[in-house]
């Protein structure tokens, strides 16, 4: 029988491999053309891999959590699904069958299962006319526990622009709101017992292996231990284990050294109270302050390059393009890091339309692989929690990172031609963390004082 290999696609031109998360079908599992059939993990980005074929599945190459190479075979999918017991042990089984028992009984049995498969299996749900989009996930969950289209159309979506997530499905169906009432694991154990009990009467007079029922991969919620002590055990995620692998790799690999500035931005803060509005009614975005401490980050390190740099055993690889990447905090606490790629090259307007773009896309977990690769140097907003300053870990291969603390109004002395005098003044500190085996103490201080001279001398009179 012809047989399809599914192989991992490229994710992106820097993209060389990606985790297996999760196996969204089983072998024997009815396939789709655009139908997704496994998750993908590469660095904090997640994604569905569709099917290319119509067809069955037949075999899994890999595990959960196992490293794929792009374009090494995932899957085979056979495209005539009528040879499923092409696996050794199934050719045995049915050698076995042929040989002892008479041919009545081994076509009794070739029907009964048959009919046992065809009578447990999912009814054909259309979504082909839905008006809203649904990933071929949430298809696939709602097709397994017959949702009608109608019924989800009802469901409220947490994703980008109101779409149906897979949490989404999985708390509708938990809840118990699904037609059918129970949620999504027990209803699965229901599909495949009467299969095992079915196969099992018509194999009755002869002897057959029956395969274990194979671990659910797809969890409506994680688990959670509850400890007699009344401690709560919570497993880290996927996301919050690779940020520990990173976080710890940092700390082991850097000389980490901290250097403080404090910046007077009170020309900052009143020339954007000046234009914010008029900036929100004619390009459509927000102008936050991000925008504006990344263009002086994109100055600073065009003037100190050495900056821009990674380490790679005993060589200095200095980096040709200015990619800057800006940590963000996600709702479930964890952090992603998207790249703004030739930060160098972009006006205001640009960098505030990036900076804002990354965000949204960040916060709907919407980013692409290639968004949060490449970057060169990274800034943080500590101050968006109100802390003061912070001692950000540095972001590997990365040699230096910038937190930004918060803006708070203080009484500073100003020094004028008619002599020194008290005055409210808005401020924030700069918190410059590099690694000191290539970075010096001079290049580092000289560095963060360069973005805080840059937002000192602001034009308040400076159009956009």
């Amino acid at each position: 029988m012809s047989k399809f290999e599914l192989k991992l696609p490229q994710m992106g031109e820097s993209v060389a491999e990606a985790t297996l998360t999760s196996w969204l079908k089983e072998v024997g599992d009815t396939i789709e053309m655009d139908e997704a059939v496994f998750e993908i993990a590469t660095d904090k980005v997640d994604s569905e891999v569709p099917s290319e074929v119509d067809g069955i599945l037949v075999e899994k190459l890999f595990n959960i959590d196992d490293v794929v190479k792009v374009g090494q075979t995932v899957a085979i999918i056979e495209l005539n699904g009528s040879d499923l017991e092409s696996d050794d042990d199934q050719e045995s089984a049915d050698a076995s069958v042929k040989d002892d028992a008479p041919n009545q009984v081994v076509e009794e049995l070739e029907v009964g299962v048959l009919s046992a498969k065809e009578s447990v299996a999912a009814p054909v749900m259309d979504y082909s006319g839905a008006d809203r989009f649904y990933s071929p996930l949430v298809k696939n969950i709602a097709k397994q526990e017959g949702i009608t289209l109608a019924e989800l159309d009802t469901i409220n979506g947490t994703g980008s622009e109101g779409r149906v997530t897979k949490n989404d499905i999985l708390d509708y169906i938990a809840s118990g709101k699904a037609s059918g009432g129970q949620p999504f694991e027990e209803k699965k154990e229901e599909h495949v017992t009467p299969v095992v009990e079915k196969v099992e009467e018509v194999t009755k007079p002869v002897p057959v292996k029956k395969e274990e029922p194979k671990q659910e991969v797809v969890k409506p919620a994680l688990e959670r231990e509850q400890p007699s002590n009344g401690d709560e055990h919570i497993p880290l995620t996927r996301m919050g284990k690779l940020i520990v692998q990173h976080m710890t790799a940092s700390v082991a690999t850097s000389a980490h050294v901290q250097s403080f500035v404090e910046v007077d931005v009170t020309n900052v803060v009143n020339w954007r109270n000046k234009v914010k509005d008029a900036f929100e009614k004619r390009e459509g975005e927000k102008l936050t302050f991000t925008p504006i401490f990344m263009e002086a980050v994109a100055i600073a390190l065009k003037k100190y390059p050495m900056v821009n740099i990674s380490l790679d055993g005993d060589t200095i690889i200095k980096k040709k393009n200015i990619n800057i990447g800006m940590a963000a905090a996600l709702a479930d606490g964890n952090l992603i890091v998207p790249v703004i790629k030739n930060a160098d090259q972009l006006n205001l307007v640009g960098m505030a339309k990036a900076v804002n773009d990354l965000a949204k896309r960040a916060r709907n977990n919407a980013l692409k692989p290639d968004e949060v690769k490449d970057g060169t140097y990274t800034v943080t907003n500590v101050g968006t929690f109100g802390s003061v300053f912070g001692t950000p870990i540095i972001n590997q291969p990365q040699v230096g990172i910038l937190a930004l603390g918060a803006i708070r109004k203080m009484p500073a002395v100003v020094e004028t031609k008619e002599g020194d005098f008290i005055a409210i003044r808005s401020k924030m500190y700069l918190s410059h963390s590099y690694d000191h085996r290539v970075v010096n103490g001079a290049l580092g201080g000289m560095f963060v004082k360069a973005v805080a001279d840059y937002l000192e001398a602001w034009d308040v009179n400076r159009e956009i």
